[in-house]
């Protein structure tokens, strides 16, 4: 399935109508990179956990996890593809910590770039052992953070030389003027709802702006993720209401729990005055919803996890610890009470998000691809350490 000069590129990755984090990023991802070249370069092997209606371009066909016969024929087809981009997270894979990704990715015999959404500070032996052996069967890894690309170095011992760093992409819409009108200033969060999204710490820290004239929202705007809806119903949802109602902050929360289209949601970043990111993980290497709130020239306030540390050391915005609403709300107020820092924090926003989106995003990802396809006059074998994982 090779086409002019550019490779053609095979991708793996939950896909929507998959409702997921990586999926967003892999339909967007995909875009991109297709709309940098004419002809049908890309092809999609979705990863779903359950049967599925028959696919619609630019997904091929689904591989359904744990699934041997699935995971044959969608090897055999990316094998006609000059190379093949995997996405990585331990839970979109099949078996024990996904370790079918082991399996599926010894079966390709085109070159290979794996993409890391998750690089553990503090794995367990099983994590370790398959981001090791993943990282020497691939090509090519892919990081989204130069801290991901460190701790890989540092912690797994993969060659840095081997390690390729590319933001994660902003939509281009969220690049347009700021819609921050409203009388009331707005502060926002979304993303896909659930526990250890810290959204708690968030609401507790509005105690500290309440007496703020005029009084800000606060905004919590997503879906329950349907992993969580599906074990736990809305519970999470409903005990963010509760806690709402017991401190007497009801003017000033407000939940939004539709899933919205990308039009959508640019019109309400841009609609923020601040952005709050509570996550309480202290592991997360990456965060579309900071490179997106980044890339809106929004104002941010976020716990102190990997990305947000990188990111936002530089002036555009504020990392405190998690669980601290105290210094939370003082950061917030401090940001809605002083124009000037806001300014100034939109300005470094702007600088460090010039080159994140997605356009140029796919154009440097067709580069990497490029780069490990060798040219026919110097042919070489893929990986030699690959080998059949029964």
């Amino acid at each position: 399935m090779s086409f002019g000069p550019d490779p053609s590129i095979g991708f793996v990755s939950t896909f929507p109508p998959t409702v997921c984090g990586i999926a967003s990023y892999a339909e967007s991802l995909v875009a991109a990179v297709s709309d940098r070249s004419p002809g049908n370069l890309t092809g999609v092997v979705s990863l779903v956990d359950g049967p599925t209606h028959r696919s619609a371009s630019p997904v091929l066909v689904h591989h359904r996890t744990g699934n041997r016969a699935s995971l044959r024929d969608a090897t055999e087809l990316l094998n006609s593809f000059s190379t093949v981009s995997i996405q990585h997270e331990f839970g979109i894979w099949g078996q024990r910590d996904g370790i079918e990704v082991l399996d599926f990715i010894s079966r390709l015999s085109v070159p290979t770039a794996v993409t890391l959404h998750t690089v553990l500070e503090g794995p367990s032996r099983n994590q370790r052992a398959i981001t090791e052996r993943l990282c020497g069967l691939a090509d090519r890894v892919v990081v989204m953070s130069q801290t991901a690309s460190t701790r890989l170095a540092d912690r797994y011992g993969v060659d840095p030389d081997r390690i390729s760093v590319i933001p994660h992409g902003a939509d281009p819409c969220l690049g347009g003027p700021s819609l921050a009108t409203g009388d009331r200033p707005l502060i926002l969060t979304w993303g896909l709802i659930g526990p250890g999204k810290g959204l708690e710490w968030a609401i507790r820290a509005l105690t500290e702006i309440a007496d703020m004239n005029p009084l800000p929202r606060y905004l919590i705007a997503g879906a329950t993720h349907p992993h969580v809806r599906q074990d736990s119903g809305e519970v999470y949802r409903a005990s963010l209401v509760t806690l709402t109602q017991s401190l007497g902050l009801g003017s000033m929360v407000e939940f939004d729990d539709r899933y919205l289209d990308r039009w959508s949601l640019a019109r309400l970043v841009r609609s923020a005055d601040v952005v709050v990111i509570p996550y309480e993980s202290a592991e997360q290497v990456t965060s579309g919803v900071l490179v997106e709130a980044i890339a809106a020239l929004k104002p941010v306030v976020a716990t102190q996890f990997p990305h947000a540390v990188e990111l936002l050391s530089g002036g555009t915005g504020a990392v405190v610890p998690s669980g601290d609403p105290q210094l939370l709300g003082a950061k917030l107020a401090q940001i809605l009470s002083h124009r000037p820092i806001r300014d100034y924090m939109t300005s470094r926003a702007r600088l460090m998000a010039a080159d994140w989106y997605w356009p140029t995003i796919g154009e440097r990802f067709a580069g990497v691809m490029a780069d490990i396809v060798a040219p026919p006059a110097a042919s070489v074998p893929t990986n030699p350490g690959r080998q059949h994982v029964a």
